[in-house]
């Protein structure tokens, strides 16, 4: 016998109609106490006579002098309220001089001489009668041009009687009732709404679990998900799809990898198999092995600048970074009879950086204007408030290769070295993981890289 699930503690559905079973019993809760409260007060009482009288006012029976001598015949079954000696109940008809010209058998003995309520307007008032506390009500009617006053009296242990010994018990019998039946319709109309209507939200999980590294291409439905929950669908989805990417891009990253590094190392084990041990076979060697140590080299870099964790975010200076790697870059900037130079429009342009990742960046993109700048040329760092720029004058590239520049194992044809393609991507990755943006744009003669910080907004990598 399969046992029932048990629904957890932090389910969505629990919460609501633990919600609603609490909004139903203190709504009844305070249905209940505004009723007591109401029936313990003399005010309903008062409304109930004023109901009454009204109610009797267009009951009266008038002679044909259309003078009032009683109620009509709808009126007989409730006679013997006023029949025999009265001390509960009462009523009598005014006329406009307030003399009476019909009363109930109890007579004018059982009301009292002067007081207010003899001013003959609509309204309540109170007397006593025989030590009891009787409450009265005043309402004028009118007929044949002439206005009469009806005033209608019931003791308050009369009125106490029906709200407290028959009206009240009612009342909470019925609230009693009502709220049983109020409880088991809503709650199970809110049991098998929620129950339909979290239906999507099940189907859309089942379809989430259902994902992995060979079905990442598949992407979760919104045409049923409840419209509160789309924009979370649609989020998800968009995650799908970049991690649908970065996976791409990653596959493709190792193949080419494996490709780069495919065609150095047959070229050693071809001429180890050779068996020459000659000093040019030597120095063709120790040439593969340095070209695969930088691809290597280059490849963990980049892998550690793809990680926002690997980095320490403190104020660097920027202009120390820059002449840190003009420093380091002087060498082969001499062998290629290249000058650096680095200017600044202040001393203190300080940026939030991880230092090493700045040094890595500049040096990156120094060693690309070296390795394409002619001889007897300059390479320039710019350093702005907000941008560093680093321009050659070298061929430059054409417009349909601005878009490569920043791809991974991309090399222009004219370059001078036969590095791993790795160092612009390297410094794109370390952006990205800084908000920095930068871009490339032909500077006629040469190129312009331009690192900045990002003001809002997506811009290209590339400018033409």
């Amino acid at each position: 016998m399969r046992s029932a699930k048990k629904i957890p503690l932090n389910s969505l559905r629990l919460k609501v109609l633990l919600a609603y079973v609490f909004g139903m019993i203190l709504s009844i809760a305070l249905v209940v106490i505004a009723a007591v409260a109401v029936l313990q007060s003399d005010k309903l009482a008062r409304m109930d006579l004023a109901d009454a009288a009204e109610g009797l006012a267009e009951k009266i029976r008038f002679d044909g002098n259309g003078r009032p001598v009683g109620f009509d015949a709808s009126m007989d079954d409730l006679a013997w309220l006023y029949e025999g000696p009265q001390r509960e109940i009462a009523y009598r008809i005014l006329d406009d001089a307030g003399k009476a010209v019909a009363a109930s058998n109890a007579g004018e003995r059982f009301w009292p001489a002067g007081g207010d309520f003899l001013r003959l307007v609509r309204g309540s008032f109170d007397f006593g009668h025989e030590g009891l506390v009787v409450y009265g009500v005043t309402e004028p009617l009118e007929h044949g041009g002439r206005t009469w006053y009806l005033q209608f009296a019931a003791s308050a242990r009369f009125m106490e009687l029906l709200h407290h010994r028959i009206a009240l018990p009612l009342v909470v019998t019925g609230v009693t009732v009502f709220s049983l039946v109020l409880l088991v319709a809503f709650g199970l109309c809110a049991y098998l709404t929620l129950r339909y209507t979290l239906k999507p939200l099940r189907d859309v999980s089942e379809s989430a679990a259902a994902i992995s590294p060979r079905s990442i291409h598949a992407r979760l439905k919104t045409e049923v998900v409840p419209s509160e929950i789309a924009p979370l669908v649609d989020s998800f989805n968009r995650v799908l799809e970049r991690l649908e990417n970065g996976y791409r891009v990653q596959k493709e990253f190792l193949g080419t990898a494996a490709h780069e590094l495919k065609t150095p190392l047959a070229l050693i084990r071809a001429q180890i198999e050779l068996g020459e041990d000659g000093p040019q076979d030597r120095d063709a060697l120790l040439s593969d092995v340095e070209y695969m140590t930088r691809q290597v080299q280059q490849l963990l870099l980049l892998a550690e600048a793809s990680e926002a964790h690997n980095y320490n975010f403190t104020t660097v200076r920027v202009q120390d970074a820059a002449d840190e790697a003009a420093a380091y870059l002087q060498r082969m900037a001499g062998a290629a009879d290249v000058r650096l130079e680095v200017s600044a429009v202040a001393d203190n342009v300080e940026w939030q950086a991880d230092r090493g990742a700045l040094f890595t960046v500049l040096k990156n993109l120094l060693e690309n204007a070296i390795q394409h700048a002619p001889a007897k040329t300059i390479v320039s760092v710019e350093i702005q408030r907000d941008a560093v720029t680093v321009r050659d004058s070298g061929p430059g590239v054409d417009a349909a290769q601005l878009p490569l520049l920043f791809e991974r194992f991309w090399r222009a044809a004219h370059r001078r070295d036969h590095g791993a393609g790795l160092g612009l991507s390297i410094c794109q990755e370390i952006a990205l993981a800084h908000g920095w943006i930068l871009t490339a744009v032909r500077a006629e003669p040469g190129l312009r890289f331009r690192l900045a910080i990002a003001r809002g907004g997506d811009v290209s990598p590339w400018t033409l």
